[in-house]
């Protein structure tokens, strides 16, 4: 282990060709591509095939929902993480460096959430003065106060507000798809896409249940939530918990231990919810949900990765870091790490990951991450980076990597 700052400075490789750079530039990150992949077959679909009937609207606007939901739902999730990192290290790294962007799959679901709403309005415009444009109307405005909540600028500033519309919102929206379903008379496909979307969206509701927690504090800043009842999700998981079953949901990397039933998450303060969680000590709290596949999941594509946290970013590396399935090495940079998350937790890392550089900023300030995360990489002989940290500091390491030629990946808080 090494807690100290190297005194070399890390010379980083040099930038690729102006076209590479651009490829990977955040604003054509891949779920933009995504999304803008559905909307332009949408709009292809609509230019080659117009005017269409009403049927075909409806057809057309009841896909585009279909896809929004389908794609979030937590079993779909899992599969298309297990179709992405089914090839072998074999297969060329370009390859692999593409599937790997797997959980960019949010695209899809913002291409196919403003393809269906537009449809809809382009369909209840066409319906003039039917009885199921009442209910139009009303869910034409729905979905604009959707989707105009769920853009960056008011979900970034208010995300709690903008979770409890979505879900409440989205709910409300299901109930009106029926209804303007049946007024319309609509056929049996419809009713049968519509009844999958339903169950889809009920499923994880309907395994709510409240569940005993044994709460281990370390510091004032973490708490370490330990669960055993009856479920010992995979590695790479997570799963959402909440105090009240109708207000917030947060979701923490699941850290199950090799050959032992049960599970961990480590919380650490970031905002009222959590804040309050560490200061009460809550002895039951309410999951919900299946278990569901995290980005660093797509660490099977490659021979060697090394691991970048900040702070309570440990958490979700710990599980791929004890399960060592692939060859890892670790750079986490936190403050007081043995003060913030105790002997145990470190002593049980540095077991698994005895070259790591852990690099404590309360006594060596914010390091650049950008090169000890190369100098990891070119060390220790990895293929990829996986960076779990802010938004900002994500950013920095995956943009920072990639238009050098390094296969990275990190969270893109596309919810």
């Amino acid at each position: 282990m090494t807690t100290a700052p190297a005194r070399k400075t890390v010379e980083l490789p040099p930038l690729t060709s102006a076209p590479g750079r651009l490829l990977k530039h955040p604003r054509l990150m891949h779920y933009n591509r995504l999304a803008a992949l559905v909307l332009v077959l949408n709009a292809t679909y609509a230019v080659v095939s117009w005017p269409l009937s009403a049927r075909e609207l409806a057809h057309a606007s009841l896909a585009g929902l279909a896809l929004a939901v389908l794609v979030r739902q937590q079993y779909v999730i899992n599969l298309l993480f297990r179709m992405a990192t089914w090839p072998s290290t074999n297969w060329p790294l370009k390859v692999r460096w593409t599937l790997g962007k797997v959980y960019h799959f949010g695209g899809l679901h913002v291409g196919g959430a403003l393809a269906g709403s537009v449809w809809f309005l382009a369909l209840t415009v066409q319906e003039g003065n039917e009885p199921s444009a009442v209910v139009g109307w009303a869910l034409v405005a729905l979905l604009a106060v959707i989707v105009a909540t769920a853009l960056p600028p008011f979900r970034t500033r208010h995300h709690d507000h903008f979770e409890k519309i979505h879900r409440f919102g989205g709910w409300t929206a299901l109930i009106l798809f029926w209804a303007h379903t049946l007024l319309s008379g609509a056929g049996p496909v419809s009713v049968t896409v519509l009844a999958v979307v339903t169950f889809s969206v009920a499923l994880p509701w309907l395994r709510l249940r409240k569940v005993d927690v044994r709460l281990e504090r370390p510091s004032s800043h973490v708490v370490l939530a330990r669960f055993d009842h009856g479920e010992t999700p995979f590695a790479g998981s997570s799963t959402a918990i909440s105090r009240s079953p109708l207000g917030e949901w947060h979701s923490f990397a699941n850290v199950p231990a090799p050959g032992r039933p049960g599970f961990r998450l480590t919380i650490s303060r970031a905002g009222d919810w959590t804040g309050s969680f560490i200061d009460d000590l809550p002895e039951r709290v309410w999951v919900k949900g299946i278990t569901t596949a995290g980005v660093a999941n797509i660490e099977t594509l490659f021979t060697r990765v090394v691991y970048v946290a900040t702070g309570s970013g440990i958490g979700p590396c710990l599980p791929h870091l004890l399960a060592a399935e692939v060859p890892s090495r670790l750079v986490w940079a936190t403050r007081e790490p043995r003060t913030t998350y105790g002997d145990a937790l470190v002593d049980e890392i540095l077991a698994v990951q005895p070259h790591a550089l852990i690099w404590d900023t309360s006594r060596h300030g914010k390091p650049d991450m950008v090169r000890l995360a190369y100098a990891a990489y070119r060390d220790f002989g990895a293929e990829a980076v996986i960076c779990i940290s802010n938004k900002k500091l994500t950013w920095q390491v995956v943009h920072g990597l990639e238009r050098r030629g390094i296969p990275a990946y990190g969270a893109i808080w596309d919810s």
